[in-house]
């Protein structure tokens, strides 16, 4: 019976999303100036010293020293690029992705920090429009654009972004009428190993799009999350194949539309959770069992699973990416943060 009562006392301590560990363990966020303006809409944790950041006027950053200092890296002649997403595998390794229409969108590739960069693909189809690039490791990665003659358009590399193939569309399911994907944290598509998720937003229903086979293959799932014009499912992350959060909303009326989705079965089905975050939001990460949220009016974290929410921080924030226990985020007028707990 002792014990039986010492576990009961030890519950709220124990367990992830209690009301006890919930209290005890707000997060809250540091700001380490970065000396830039830009829109850091791009964001990669690669440890809790190594963090790679990008965005608007062709700005590149990176720390190596966990944001006492950040060094701008990007590659030269680019200011007028916007950098919307970045992978980074090391302190030396990075991939950049620049979204726009025709030839605006690119990628490049850097292996020396960012002293140099190579361009690896500029597209060439002016019905083409790239939002987001995902790498599984430091060889396999995928790069989304816009529908192209109806269905996505999925660029894929297995040599770690130094080429890049579009693959057949005939694995890819119809795209609704006026879906697109949002370009807002470079989190609209998320791989692990042979799994691949893709979010939408702007037809009648806000998707997710899942592969199973690296992005050969696709199937599509309707969320409940409202889709519209500037509405839909803005990032969607995995802690593991079963478990997934997908979150948005309208960036229109960002103060009142927040929207999540959580799904158990790989993204094939999603339900509404009990609670979201108030606020549009348009970056998630996983720290564990702990869900974090971002976005112009606030973040906001969820102890358990991204059932509950609650908001810890009012400022804005575009992007948030964890590594090693390290997370970090990134937004308007150059604020990058770190999690000090």
């Amino acid at each position: 019976m002792r014990k039986l009562l010492l576990l009961t006392a030890l519950l709220p301590l124990l367990l992830p999303g209690t009301a006890g560990a919930a209290e005890d363990c707000v997060p809250v966020w540091r700001d380490t100036p970065s000396g830039v303006d830009a829109q850091l809409r791009g964001l990669d944790v690669v440890s809790g010293r190594v963090v790679w950041a990008s965005g608007s006027k062709g700005t590149v950053l990176r720390t190596t020293d966990a944001g006492k200092t950040w060094q701008k890296v990007g590659p030269p002649g680019t200011e007028a690029l916007e950098f919307r997403d970045i992978e980074a595998f090391d302190a030396e390794r990075a991939v950049i992705l620049s979204i726009g229409n025709g030839g605006d969108s690119r990628i490049y590739r850097t292996e020396d920090g960012g002293k140099n960069w190579r361009l690896s693909f500029q597209n060439a189809d002016e019905k083409a429009f790239y939002d987001c690039v995902s790498f599984s490791d430091d060889r396999r990665g995928l790069a989304l654009s816009d529908p192209v003659d109806g269905k996505f358009r999925v660029l894929s590399t297995e040599d770690g972004g130094r080429t890049w193939a579009v693959n057949p569309g005939d694995g890819m399911p119809d795209a609704l009428p006026g879906e697109f994907a949002f370009a807002a944290s470079g989190q609209c598509l998320t791989t692990s190993g042979r799994d691949a998720w893709i979010a939408t937003g702007g037809g009648a229903k806000a998707r997710v799009l899942r592969s199973g086979d690296g992005g050969r293959h696709w199937r599509a799932s309707d969320t409940p999350i409202p889709s519209g014009e500037a509405a839909g499912v803005f990032s969607v992350v995995f802690r593991d194949p079963g478990h997934g959060v997908a979150i948005g909303g309208d960036y229109k009326v960002p103060a009142t539309s927040g929207a999540t989705a959580l799904s158990s079965d790989g993204g094939r089905t999603w339900r509404t959770p009990p609670q979201s975050p108030a606020g549009y939001r348009s970056g998630l990460a996983w720290r564990g069992n702990t869900v974090l949220a971002v976005g112009p009016t606030g973040s906001d974290y969820s102890p358990d699973g991204g059932r509950h929410w609650r908001q810890f921080d009012t400022g804005s924030f575009d992007s948030v990416s964890c590594a090693r226990g390290a997370c970090w985020a990134s937004g308007a007028k150059g604020r990058v943060g770190v999690l000090d707990r």
